[in-house]
């Protein structure tokens, strides 16, 4: 969540990028200091000696993570670089063998390992990220389907355990969806570029090439792990559908800690000072996350790394599973953001170099969390870096963390590339290209489609921006119009149905019906209160100067969300509330808004409603103007869902459709079986009268009506 917008004007950017020279602290040549740069002053090593005394009147990033200064300065450290490359001692390159490695059955991650070039995550000629690109091809016996999935550089293959920074390993994953026969071959290129740039890649020859094959078998899982179900992809519905057992999903979970993976017990992982809006000016360093209580919740035979490290952060996914959620988020870099302490880089501002045992290390943690059903929200930026500064043409104003200033360049090119490599063979996950978006039509186009075209299972990609800015945003992107096939949106909790409404209806009409989940709770300082004694907090939140409680999120964001056709709500904390959107190391502060959606989502399980087939009908009870007072989630003739959040009763137009339909009660705040009430069944045509609840009236129902048999 931003928390400042301030100094968007053009005239003031342009003044404090000046000023932002001027004032910056030049280089010590007494000391081999760095310029400022947002984490401190980082020490250059004792054996480069003084920078230069003389340099240019530029300004600029620096290479290897020393903040931004002069290209004299950039061009001292680069070779200094380079000279340090150069004097590291190198083993031999590998053999070129392939090792085949996980459990060969379908849906799980399958691994091959290439034993190949020699290569250290910091070597800049040829840097192992951009200048090698792993392309491996898995194709099925019967000749589909056919993947072309991006691997990566792996360092000594045990990064997570060993906190390897060179090697000879390479990897490339695959998630099968068929049993039987699967055929491979890898092609390993090298040259300048070739990661990011297709017509390098095109013109290099590989330097290794390897192909043979593997027998995958049966899943062996059950339960609400994914790879019982398989891969959840986008089929042109409203929700995504389980390509292993054909089951539909709704999901809810939380939307915060926004900076989740701030860990002190992944490898370089460490506080920051955050850039704030100011050139120059630093927010205080906070402290990284220990999950301390969910170590709790962490199981004998759970994974860790280095000797026990992540039980906090393996409990904290063992404790949503637990509750029945099946979803959370994550920002994967917010380096010039609110937290400004994750980055998938070895050092923060070090764009081309990827941490392998860091990446290692989240993917334990994101494959416990696909074995205990958990979906991957990853949102790929946050807006203070997103970098709509002042227009799209000159960028005066650029936030040095944005990569190649908010377009699809090498920087970001390399990011994605390596996120899809690494993670895209997860089941569950959706790319958000960004919280709070503010990037051009065609920048956000330019990012679907790369995502799209490299992303070998065409996961959901969806985009998260300001209330007050989706009427600008979304509608170009609607259709054919990008390769979208979502969104994410932030509103007031209170206007969750109204909105969610809106975008399911607007992206059916385009052509490409979207799937919609609300992801943020306005107001943006509240959001989703903790629970009532926990901290010693009311349970109260206020908006507008009056008090709502997580019985109203329930009613209106959760419940209201579902009835409009939306996939599902993820909560954010807010920022001043305890266990608030940065500070967040305990899920249990909304242990009941959990138990609330656990019910939602059991409602629609186990009394097997199509919502898939529904769309929202408010019509039909009477709400024309589509407002909270009660919702409708109908397949005409078939099945109605209807929702009272004030309780009370209502009618239902069944229209032209004879029969006889069974009326049957839900509480949506205990859960528990369906109940019967006055009026146990109706028959059409014409309106019908569902009578009251089976009891307090006052209190919110859903009620559940089904044509008999």
């Amino acid at each position: 969540m931003t928390v400042s917008m301030l100094f968007r004007n053009p005239l003031w950017q342009v003044v404090l990028l000046v000023a932002t020279f001027a004032l910056a602290p030049q280089p010590s040549a007494q000391t081999g200091e760095a310029p400022n740069s947002p984490g401190g002053r980082k020490p250059f090593p004792a054996h480069w000696g003084p920078p230069p005394q003389i340099q240019t009147m530029d300004y600029r990033p620096l290479p290897g993570g020393y903040g931004f200064g002069s290209s004299t300065l950039a061009h001292w450290i680069a070779k200094n670089l380079k000279q340090d490359q150069q004097a590291r001692p190198r083993l031999p390159d590998g053999a070129g063998t392939v090792t085949v490695s996980g459990e060969l059955r379908q849906w799980h991650k399958i691994t091959l390992t290439l034993d190949g070039p020699y290569a250290h995550e910091r070597d800049l000629d040829p840097n192992p990220f951009t200048d090698y690109r792993l392309t491996a091809t898995f194709t099925h016996e019967s000749g589909t389907p056919r993947y072309v999935v991006p691997g990566y550089f792996a360092a000594d293959g045990n990064a997570a355990d060993s906190s390897a920074e060179a090697g000879t390993r390479w990897r490339a994953h695959l998630s099968p969806d068929k049993i039987g026969r699967w055929d491979y071959s890898l092609s390993l290129l090298r040259g300048p570029h070739v990661a990011v740039d297709d017509d390098a890649a095109a013109q290099a020859s590989p330097v290794l090439t390897a192909s043979g094959s593997f027998t995958v078998a049966d899943s062996d899982k059950t339960g609400r792990d994914f790879r019982a179900r398989g891969r959840l992809e986008y089929v042109g519905r409203h929700h995504l559908r389980f390509a292993g057992s054909g089951e539909y999903f709704l999901k809810a979970g939380p939307d915060a800690p926004e900076n989740l993976l701030a860990y002190a017990d992944f490898d370089g992982t460490v506080p920051n000072r955050r850039r704030d809006a100011r050139p120059g000016e630093n927010a205080p360093a906070g402290a990284l996350k220990t999950w301390q209580p969910h170590v709790q919740d962490w199981r004998p035979g759970d994974p860790t790394w280095q000797d026990g490290k992540g039980k906090g952060l393996i409990g904290a996914l063992n404790y949503l599973a637990a509750k029945g959620v099946n979803s959370f988020s994550f920002l994967p870099y917010n380096a010039g953001g609110d937290g400004d302490d994750v980055w998938p880089f070895v050092e923060r501002d070090t764009k081309f170099h990827y941490d392998c045992s860091k990446l290692d290390q989240w993917g334990v943690v994101f494959d416990h969390a696909t074995a205990r059903g958990l979906f991957l929200h990853f949102k790929l930026q946050e807006n203070e870096i997103d970098d709509d500064r002042i227009g799209h043409d000159a960028r005066p104003g650029q936030v040095p963390e944005a990569l190649d200033g908010g377009r699809l360049g090498p920087e970001r090119k390399l990011y994605l590339r390596e996120l899809i490599a690494r993670f895209a063979h997860h089941l569950g996950l959706n790319w958000n290209l960004g919280e709070e978006n503010t990037q051009s039509t065609e920048e956000l186009r330019d990012m679907a489609r790369y995502l799209h075209d490299t992303d070998p299972y065409r996961h959901l990609i969806v985009v998260h921006t300001f209330p007050d800015q989706q009427d600008k945003v979304y509608p170009p992107l609607l259709g054919e119009g990008s390769a979208l096939t979502g969104a994410s949106l932030q509103n007031s909790w209170s206007a969750a149905h109204q909105r969610t409404l809106k975008w399911v209806t607007a992206s059916a009409r385009a052509g490409k019906p979207w799937v919609v989940c609300h992801d943020e709770q306005n107001p943006a300082d509240m959001g989703v209160p903790p629970d009532p004694g926990y901290q010693g907090h009311s349970g109260e939140a206020m908006q507008g100067g009056k008090p709502y409680t997580l019985d109203d999120i329930r009613k209106l964001c959760l419940w209201g969300t579902l009835m409009a056709g939306g996939a599902g709500v993820e909560y954010y904390f807010g920022y001043q509330l305890p266990q608030n959107d940065l500070q967040c190391e305990d899920w249990r502060s909304r242990d009941r808004s959990w138990d609330y959606c656990r019910i939602a989502l059991e409602f629609f399980r186990d009394q097997r409603i199509p919502f898939w087939e529904m769309a929202n009908a408010n019509a039909l009870i009477g709400n024309t103007a589509n407002d909270n007072t009660k919702f409708c989630l109908a397949k005409p003739g078939e099945v109605y869902v209807v929702c009272l959040p004030q309780g009370g009763a209502t009618t239902l137009d069944l229209g032209d459709h004879a029969g006889r339909f069974s009326v049957r009660w839900f509480n949506p705040r205990t859960g528990g079986d369906l109940l019967r009430a006055e009026t146990a069944r109706v028959a059409g045509p014409g309106t019908v009268n569902l009578g009251p609840p089976p009891a307090d009236p006052e209190q919110d129902w859903m009620v559940l009506i089904r044509r008999r048999e």
